[in-house]
């Protein structure tokens, strides 16, 4: 139903609790129930975040539209989202956070969230049959709404790539990681956030930083640098091109940038 897996599971957990607290099957609860239950958890101490309240109600709908009930759906609250613009790099600060991990593999992880624009766990699902090195395109299967979409790789990932396939010699995945029983396997998200905020820290870079922050630089620089929207959608894999709108209330566009009243005022002569 173009849910990843990840949504899922946060979805399962929220239905879970739920069905602990009650002690039955969330979708046999009434209106009334589930709205004390919405209620409950907005207002104990020790309130969860608001992602999980969102997985709760998102799990509820998506329950109910796959058992086939829609009419339980109506009395869902809406979701109300803060209207906030993401945090984008510099690209002086981009090359610092480029060049803190000691590893080359983690330098790559970061290179591709950067430069590819790719959504976490994007990169840990790539295997190295997706690097098409000879056409310097990389390609991502199954990405959000399980769709796949091709991103240009360029000169300098195609190398760094090429490098690290013959110094690391992955298996399988292009990024391993242990699995709990020690054997190689895919890399994962955690591991994933822990090269950026590591990156971050030797970097010096005080914004805030995730995985995330790279791709919203990624899609801001490149319109700063001439693409156009429509190009920019497609590299991102957006459904809607409203999501990727959003970008052009970030980058520095136009005939002439914006700037301060101040630099004009003391404007040396």
């Amino acid at each position: 139903m173009g849910k990843s897996t990840s949504t899922l599971n946060n979805y399962s957990r929220c239905l879970a609790r739920m069905a602990l607290h009650f002690n039955c099957n969330p979708l046999d609860l009434d209106k009334e129930q589930i709205l004390d239950y919405l209620y409950h958890i907005k207002t104990q101490s020790g309130t969860p975040s608001s992602s999980y309240f969102k997985h709760t109600v998102y799990g509820l709908r998506f329950a109910y539209r796959a058992m086939g009930m829609p009419q339980k759906q109506v009395f869902l609250p809406k979701m109300q989202f803060p209207k906030k613009l993401p945090v984008v790099l510099s690209q002086r600060e981009v090359k610092l956070l480029l060049k803190s991990p000691g590893l080359l593999k983690h330098r790559l992880v970061l290179a591709l969230l950067y430069g590819c624009g790719l959504r976490r766990q994007e990169l840990c699902n790539l295997k190295i049959q997706d690097a098409d090195l000879d056409r310097k395109m990389l390609h991502i299967r199954e990405g959000k709404g399980r769709k796949d979409r091709y991103v240009p790789l360029g000169d300098n990932l195609s190398r760094g790539i090429k490098t690290y396939l013959e110094a690391e010699r992955p298996y399988v995945w292009l990024f391993n990681g242990k699995t709990n029983t020690g054997q190689l396997g895919q890399f994962t998200g955690a591991g994933v956030r822990w090269v950026v905020k590591e990156s971050r820290r030797k970097s010096g870079i005080k914004k805030k930083v995730t995985s995330h922050t790279l791709r919203h630089t990624y899609a801001t620089h490149l319109l700063e640098m001439g693409m156009d929207i429509i190009t920019l959608k497609d590299l991102l894999g957006h459904v809607d091109i409203q999501t990727t709108l959003m970008y052009l209330h970030i980058a520095q566009l136009g005939r002439e940038k914006a700037f301060s009243p101040l630099d004009r005022l003391y404007r040396k002569s």
